[in-house]
């Protein structure tokens, strides 16, 4: 069967644009199952918008820009006013583009939003679309290179990743694969307040990501939630393991280019820490499996965990002095990871170097 074959039926989710996506029949997918993302994408001008829910609820929104506010109502009443926000990333030189990521109330009857300025707002449900593939168990470990961590990982087939996504009508692959050296590292957080369900939390991610915002796939190479479990982000290739692909150089492994800082992602492997730490800070368990993931990380591709990068961008040529484990806020001007958690970036350096 053909590429283009193959996803027949998705062009319509793919695009983003379609209003009748939720007027499918809601069944939440079986256990183990794979639902396909239903999306209907808005466009709402400046001010107090009320948009009631006819039909299948939204898992997440996506509201461009990150500015302004959002409320849900539910058969309680309304909620209170959230500040909407999100970090810029892009898979092209250059592009800042942002979102902010919301994931709702399952008994969502009404949302408000407060909008400075127009925005493109992407109702995505994650978790009701029929089921197209079927979900692979999680591993006890994680292999980064040749370095093994014990923390539980999912892979993209276990969390969802439906890869049809990842191409064009066509059959063109959305955001090609490329192989560069690794320079150095960047800790985000996903600056969206977790929902019970992770795995809804990262296939929305990545919808987002790869559809709505035009990276062509999920920014992160690696994603870690608050119970400390490990995540694959960026597809790397067609080996089991994450972040790194293609030929090795100077006997170290090559990271998959991804999309997670603007204008500064060739030889930047980008983690992205689940959860809003604007004023509270990750877990013991989700700050253990960063640490592990970051030792990995340094170990195989011999950076010095307490060091300073002279970063060259090796496909635009663009330089930036950064720690060699960063914080996103480190390259353009965001909070992320937050202002509670990034000040504990420089413990955790010193934490990896005394465990060399």
């Amino acid at each position: 069967m053909s590429r283009r074959a193959a996803i027949k039926g998705l062009t319509a989710v793919a695009a983003g644009m379609g209003s009748g996506l939720f007027s499918q029949s809601a069944a939440v997918a079986a256990p183990g199952v794979l639902p396909e993302t239903l999306n209907h994408t808005r466009t709402f001008g400046v001010g107090v918008r009320s948009v009631p829910v006819t039909s299948t609820v939204p898992t997440h929104l996506s509201v461009s820009g990150s500015a302004g506010r959002l409320r849900t109502r539910t058969a309680k009443g309304w909620g209170p006013w959230e500040p909407l926000s999100g970090c810029a990333g892009g898979d092209r030189q250059g592009q800042y583009d942002a979102a902010a990521l919301v994931a709702m109330p399952s008994d969502t009857v009404e949302y408000q939003l407060d909008l400075p300025e127009s925005a493109r707002v992407s109702e995505m449900n994650v978790v009701n679309g029929r089921a197209i593939g079927t979900l692979s168990s999680p591993g006890g470990r994680v292999l980064i290179g040749s370095a093994e961590r014990d923390c539980n990982y999912y892979s993209r087939k276990a969390w969802g990743a439906d890869e049809n996504l990842r191409f064009r009508e066509n059959g063109e692959e959305r955001y090609p694969l490329a192989y560069f050296p690794v320079q150095t590292i960047t800790v985000h957080h996903s600056a969206m307040k977790a929902s019970a369900d992770v795995m809804a939390d990262i296939r929305a991610i990545y919808y987002d990501h790869t559809i709505t915002l035009d990276y062509g796939d999920i920014g992160y190479h690696l994603l870690i939630d608050s119970s400390g479990n490990v995540y694959e982000g960026r597809y790397s290739g067609v080996d089991p393991t994450p972040v790194f692909g293609g030929p090795t150089a100077n006997d170290r492994p090559q990271m998959a280019n991804g999309a997670h800082v603007g204008g500064f992602n060739a030889g930047n492997v980008g983690i992205c820490v689940l959860g809003d730490f604007t004023s509270t800070v990750p877990t013991p368990q989700a700050r253990r499996s960063l640490v592990l993931v970051l030792s990995a990380l340094t170990e195989v591709c011999g950076l010095d965990p307490k060091g300073r990068t002279n970063y060259i961008n090796p496909i635009s040529g663009s330089t930036k002095s950064v720690d060699t484990i960063s914080g996103h806020r480190d390259w353009l001007a965001t909070e992320c990871p937050g202002n509670a958690f990034y000040p504990f970036l420089a413990e955790i350096r010193e934490e990896i170097a005394r465990s060399r």
